[in-house]
Order: structure tokens, then sequence, then C-alpha cells
């Protein structure tokens, strides 16, 4: 194994989080062990940190967090399945019936925020080799937006409005480029989301509750709705053209939602879900390996050697005016 300790992102219960040593893995078979360079912080993360659950799946026992990560295969898979040593990964972070760094069962599926973890050898993903470990990292959030994307239909040429451009929007703003829209409004509340956006790609950018929106009117084709909120979902039905899709990417609020239906029936309106992603992290990996640049959509990065770094890492992280995607440094 690889010197050091094998230090790890760890929640314990609701507001306590720690970095900590962990065993080193040992992996079963058909696993690899791989050598973690970078995890994202996303929102189920957060979640773990600030509620003890996410959604109904409730810490009961410390779990290291993160299913987002690259990083290169430090000892192969015994059985000779999966990449070699060496190999630069990302990984698709579904199990059969869980996720990584998901409290959904119990024990607890672990994350991958550590220096060292055992994955299965089918979940890793080789790199091409023009894609950079930090870029990599990104393979996951922006398969969810791929899939949400794939969820709206062929976009080319079409007009699609994205709404929150937190890193899933920003990235759903990029993907809706690379397949071919012809123009992107993106919208968000703050300037720095919007901005991101912009370098993603976007054509233009306007402030959520701006009286520009109502320019927007009924001529977009397909509306992302990837903030998650009430007045957002109102504003892609608002915005979208009669007979167009509006993709709801969000996770809305748990319970009966009140929305604006009769305006979705009166415009035969298509409202359908868009939930993480199936194997369109694959498509991710090859347009990174072709060109696609993602990097725009990363705002900070902090060691995981810096404790107190990585605890105000997931503050900002939780705040939208003042970061994108955040990654870990392991």
């Amino acid at each position: 194994m690889a010197a050091g300790p094998n230090l790890a992102v760890v929640a314990h219960a609701a507001d306590d989080l720690r970095v900590e040593e962990v065993p080193e893995p040992q992996p079963g078979p058909g696993e690899a062990v791989v050598s973690v360079a970078y995890g994202g912080i996303c929102g189920s993360d957060l979640h773990y940190w600030t509620h003890g659950a996410a959604g109904l799946s409730i810490l009961r026992e410390p779990m290291v967090l993160g299913h987002e990560m690259s990083g290169t295969v430090l000892v192969a898979a015994a059985d000779g399945s999966g990449p070699a040593v060496g190999t630069p990964v990302t990984v698709h972070p579904a199990t059969h019936d869980s996720y990584l760094g998901s409290a959904a069962l119990l024990p607890h599926t672990p994350g991958v925020f550590a220096r060292r973890v055992a994955l299965p050898a089918a979940m890793l993903r080789p790199l091409p080799d023009a894609v950079s470990l930090r870029s990599a990292a990104l393979c996951e959030p922006a398969a969810v937006a791929w899939h949400g994307l794939a969820r709206a239909g062929d976009v080319r040429d079409r007009r699609v409005l994205v709404i929150g451009c937190g890193p899933i929007g920003a990235l759903s703003v990029a993907a809706a480029r690379a397949h071919g829209a012809a123009e992107v409004v993106a919208v968000d509340l703050h300037d720095l989301p919007r901005r991101i956006a912009a370098d993603l790609g976007a054509t233009s950018t306007l402030a959520a509750g701006d009286p520009r929106l109502a320019e927007v009117g009924l001529d977009v084709d397909v509306a992302l709705e990837c903030s998650g909120s009430r007045p957002g979902l109102a504003t892609a039905i608002r915005a979208t053209r009669r007979g167009g899709r509006v993709v709801m990417v969000g996770l809305q609020p748990a319970g009966e939602q009140p929305t604006l239906l009769a305006t979705a029936i009166t415009r035969e309106l298509e409202l359908v879900g868009s939930f993480r992603f199936r194997d369109e992290i694959d498509d991710v990996v090859a347009a990174l390996g072709s060109g696609l640049a993602l990097d725009a959509a990363i705002t900070h990065d902090v060691d995981v050697t810096d404790t107190p770094g990585v605890l105000d890492a997931f503050g900002t992280a939780r705040d939208a005016s003042v970061s994108g995607k955040v990654l870990l440094r392991f």
C-alpha cells in the first residue's frame, strides 16, 4: 500500500464531520484498490453533514462520505477483471441496490472520500490520456446532467432554458451545448453561478426574478429545472413553448407540491423527471477525451490534510453564491 495514513472524511452524525484515519482497504473478489486523487462534494454529502440524513437515508453509524471521484488503480482486481495498476480512473457509483456514500442500507455503503478505497472493478472507468484527474472528478455530476439531456430528447438547434446554475445546472449548460443546442439561457439568483454558466457555453444569462424572463416567454423548446425549487419549476413551465418539454433535474421537496398544472395542460407540455444517470458517465468520459472542457465548474479544491480547510470546504459548498463544484484533494 501507499505510504501515509489512510485519511478519510467521515460523517458521524448531524454536525459531526471528521477527518480521521480509517483502516487500509481489503479488496474482496473482483475489487481493486484505488488511490483517490480528487473527490467532489455533492448535495447528499452536505445533507449527511447538516442533517445526519439524505432524504430517507439516515445515518445510524459513522460513514465515509463521497461518490464523486478520480484516482489511480493501486492494486488491480486479483481475478484479472478491470483496469491494470497505474490506470487513471473515475467511478460509476451505483451498486445493485445502493450508491457509494449512502446510508440507505445497514451497514452503510462507504463512500470514496479516503486516500485509498476498495471498489468493484466493474465500477471503474479508465480515463483517456488527455483527461486530468482534476477534470475527471466532474464525471459523475456531469453524467447527471447528460442524463437530464437524454430525458429532454434531441436539443440540436433548439433553445434551452437552464434554471439553477449550481454544479448540476452549470454542467447541464455544457451538456446542452455539447448536444448541439443553438441557444442556452441560464438563470440563477447569484452572479457567480451565472458567470460559470457563461464560461460553460450559456449564450445568455439572467438573474432569477429579472423582468427580462418574461421575454423568454413561450419560446424555449426545453427547460431544465435544476434548482429543485417551486419558483424554479413555475418559471420553467411559464417559459416553455406550447408542446415543449420540462425536465425536472433538481429534486423537489418531499410531499405534495403546488405547481402550475393548468398552464402545463393548456400548453400541452411534457413534464418529465430525471434522477441520477444510467451509463451516461461513459459518454462524459469520451467527451472529455475528445476535448470537452468542464473545469470552469470547479471553484475550490482543498487538501484533506487541512482538517479546518475540509470543514470550511463543506460550508463553502453549501453556499451557492460563492462556490461551484468544491473538490477535496486526497
